[in-house]
């Protein structure tokens, strides 16, 4: 992608305050930085403004007016990406959702709300929590991703195994393409069978085929009761025979999550914590267990305790069998939410105690064991010495790779090096019929392998949606597939 010409932005800043509002528009030093880039913090930002719309309108002027001058547009969320999919670094205008938070009042009939692109993951939760309903996407991230940045990720999280991914609690959206036209999409109907599902065509796009601004989301119920614990295991293989064992019991599985030792080590360290366990151990899995639905505080405790009831015979068919080594079973809600901080803060630790190079991917649940065993073996022969920190989603079969920079290696000669350790990973993800991206998308830094998922027919197929909705290639250029 070529720079964005200095004379064409000053052209188009020029309209965009003349012709909307003169405040939409900052070239603060310090708001350049914070919101041309996302968490990967790889690629240095470089953004000639940052533009802070307000309504849809004042998108789709901005778009028309970016459009007609040549400029790039690189709309931004809560930049809590992994893979430069948010990131401004040739001259680029941000276009920011921040300031785009209405959320509108909760549809108790229909279970559905309308809110702006920019609302809060963790807000939208608050906000419909009353009406003892939720938008059921949740991830450790949920107190700064926003909504528009999940759908255009088609964000997966925690409870995938659970409720899905984003792109099923979206009824409609309101995206406006790169020409300033404003499509609305879906509105709140559960049932649309006219064609084309434009919605999903723009859920996972990562706002290279337009903005989204506005969405109507599909709400469930509040989960009642839940009980949470965490099993230690010895490998792999037990991981995944624990899921099997957890599928069948006595309860509603709500979440599977595991991590290593390796990744435990570096959160107990970082936040000066004590084992949850007395015997470590090579894996740690974290079940969520559902219960009854009731939200009433009376309701849910009665549940509660049934549900730990329930639990009692099934953990102990669990260490009777041999599937855990050790564990913990949280009594109360603060015990719960310890359990969960574990496993939430692996990438803030991760990232406080070393430089991780990060790797999001998806398999088959079947092929888990088997691809965690092959990933071993590379390492342990290209890259001896080099420390796997491994979690993930496993009712999902969504891994979390992160290499960790050893201490003895500079920086620059470590990056250097992943890039010929990410060919090799992909390469064993292909072989077990995986994705390169389970939930941060292609963005910047795995366009080079989006080979390694996508045939090059699939590639054409989005090059020539590409073409039709962004002729000019105007809408973050660059990422995901070269037009």
């Amino acid at each position: 992608m070529d720079p964005v010409r200095s004379d064409s932005v000053v052209t188009a800043l020029a309209r965009i305050r003349d012709s909307i509002r003169p405040d939409l528009v900052s070239q603060e030093a310090s708001e350049l930085t914070e919101y041309g880039r996302d968490w990967t913090r790889v690629i240095a930002p470089a953004p000639s403004a940052i533009a802070f719309p307000r309504t849809t309108e004042e998108v789709s002027k901005l778009l028309a007016i970016c459009d007609e001058e040549g400029v790039a547009i690189v709309p931004s969320g809560g930049r809590t990406g992994l893979a430069g999919g948010a990131v401004a670094a040739r001259g680029e205008i941000v276009l920011s959702l921040a300031r785009m938070r209405r959320m509108e009042e909760v549809d108790l009939l229909g279970g559905t709300v309308r809110v702006q692109a920019g609302a809060i993951t963790e807000a939208v939760h608050e906000h419909c929590a009353p009406h003892g309903l939720t938008w059921p996407v949740d991830f450790a991230s949920k107190g700064s991703s926003t909504v528009g940045g999940n759908i255009a990720t088609n964000a997966g999280g925690v409870r995938v195994i659970r409720y899905g991914l984003t792109r099923q609690w979206v009824l409609g959206l309101e995206v406006v393409l790169a020409s300033g036209k404003v499509l609305e999409i879906g509105g709140a109907l559960e049932k649309n069978n006219t064609g084309l599902d434009l919605r999903q065509l723009f859920i996972g796009s990562e706002g290279t085929l337009g903005v989204i601004t506005e969405a109507t989301l599909k709400l469930g119920r509040v989960p009642g009761a839940t009980a949470v614990m965490l099993l230690g295991v010895s490998d792999v293989a037990s991981v995944l025979s624990l899921f099997r064992h957890a599928r069948s019991g006595p309860f509603t599985l709500a979440a599977y999550e595991f991590f290593s030792q390796r990744c435990l080590d570096r959160v107990l360290s970082h936040r000066k914590l004590r084992p949850p366990i007395a015997e470590p151990c090579a894996y740690y899995v974290l079940v969520e267990a559902e219960g009854d639905g009731a939200t009433e505080a009376a309701l849910v405790a009665e549940g509660s305790a049934r549900l730990l009831e329930r639990l009692e015979p099934w953990i102990t068919s669990v260490f009777e069998s041999g599937l855990a080594k050790d564990g913990t079973l949280a009594q109360h809600s603060t015990q719960a939410r310890d359990l969960w901080a574990l496993r939430e803060g692996i990438s803030e630790s991760l990232s406080a105690t070393g430089l991780p190079h990060k790797n999001d991917i998806a398999l088959p649940i079947a092929a888990l064991d088997a691809f965690c065993a092959e990933l071993d073996d590379v390492f342990a022969r290209r890259y001896p010495g080099w420390e796997i920190c491994l979690f993930g989603h496993v009712g999902d079969g969504n891994l979390h790779i992160n290499v960790m920079k050893p201490d003895a290696m500079e920086r620059e000669e470590f990056f250097a090096k992943t890039k010929e350790a990410d060919r090799d990973l992909f390469a064993l993800v292909q072989r077990h019929h995986g994705s390169i991206s389970a939930e941060h998308g292609i963005g910047i830094l795995k366009k080079p392998y989006l080979g390694y998922s996508r045939s090059e027919t699939e590639m054409e197929v989005m090059r020539g949606v590409k073409r039709v909705l962004d002729p000019k290639s105007t809408l973050n250029p660059g990422k995901v597939i070269d037009v």
